[in-house]
């Protein structure tokens, strides 16, 4: 890539009297749309369209995920207010309910298939002759690994080299129903992987990262020159969560500037509950950190830019996550998530 094409295209964007360039985007995930059944998973196409139309409203870019991707690696600028659609699993709502809707804006989105059910033709999900079709107009697809498996279980008498032996096998196989059904264009993209749950711990990262991927979990937060690519973080939308001012909220949020997070793994191990201590860029004011449920966590300033966070009370078994915001300019917020498992 020429070396002037970041400087390029800044002084393109001055020049059109386009946005202020950003070195930020934000990401959002969603799963099902309109399936009122599946509340824990499905936005409700009434919130959908509000989110929509607030972006549609307030100035704001959507561009394709594998683009934002390329920009943060290479440093280039991107404009402000810059977010992208995904979707994970290619619930057949995706198909019927939100296509409709993002083509009609002419928006590009990117659907994280896990494919063995689509292989096996399960009711619910979209088939690949439906893929075929939003590929043509313009959809992105990716992998979400074959089985949907979680990357953080053993199986009984599974040691490590069995383990990652499965798990390569497992996004392997996906990759290759991928390009067996979507052709040359599918090969042509970046390679982009979203955990299955949301769930990886440092091994899993590793395997991904080694693979050629960029990992996206399930975490909250924006994503930035400081962002982990082994996973970086979307904000998941569903009915319980998506009303429209902290979807406002988050759409205009920026990263928290972690440049490193100790522990980076998510596994919970004997300490429970997990300190955590992020070593950030330069000092902010204002910095509160909360549990999973919404309750302030306490906060020890090490020195000028390490704080440790830890919870008062052990985290329940399952997914949990420390979060960590702080108010900036214009009345948006820095954000960051870490996510841990509890056995």
């Amino acid at each position: 890539m020429p070396p002037l094409r970041p400087l390029l295209f800044l002084l393109l964007l001055a020049a059109s009297g386009a946005a202020a360039a950003a070195t930020h985007a934000v990401v959002f995930m969603y799963h099902r749309f309109g399936e009122d059944r599946y509340p824990s998973t499905s936005i409700r196409l009434e919130q959908f369209d509000a989110q929509l139309d607030h972006l549609a409203q307030n100035g704001f870019q959507v561009w394709p995920l594998e683009r934002i991707v390329d920009h943060l690696a290479r440093g280039a600028a991107l404009p402000e207010r810059t977010v992208a659609l995904t979707v994970d699993d290619a619930y057949l709502s995706v198909h019927d309910a939100a296509w409709p809707r993002l083509r009609a804006r002419g928006w590009p989105f990117t659907v994280f298939v896990n494919t063995d059910p689509v292989d096996q033709k399960l009711g619910g999900y979209m088939s690949w002759e439906q893929m075929r079709a939003m590929q043509a107009a313009g959809v992105r697809f990716a992998n979400h690994g074959a089985s949907h498996d979680s990357m953080t279980e053993r199986r009984d008498d599974e040691d490590d080299a069995a383990w990652e032996r499965r798990l390569r096998a497992d996004i392997e196989r996906a990759q290759q129903r991928l390009g067996e059904e979507l052709g040359e264009e599918y090969a042509r993209q970046a390679h982009l992987f979203a955990y299955p749950y949301g769930e990886y711990d440092t091994r899993a990262a590793a395997l991904v990262q080694a693979m050629g991927y960029v990992g996206f979990g399930q975490q909250s937060g924006a994503v930035g020159p400081l962002s982990d690519r082994r996973a970086l973080p979307r904000y998941p939308m569903a009915e319980s969560f998506a009303a429209l001012e902290p979807f406002a909220r988050k759409a205009a949020s920026l990263p928290l500037p972690v440049v490193s997070a100790e522990p980076w793994e998510p596994r919970v191990g004997a300490d429970n509950p997990p300190p955590l201590v992020l070593t950030l860029e330069r000092r902010l004011h204002g910095v509160a950190c909360y549990d999973a449920a919404g309750k302030p966590l306490p906060i020890t300033w090490l020195d000028e830019t390490r704080m440790q966070v830890q919870a008062a009370e052990p985290l329940p078994a399952g997914r949990s996550r420390y979060n960590c915001t702080a108010p900036a300019d214009g009345g948006r917020w820095y954000w960051y998530s870490h996510p841990w498992l509890v056995d």
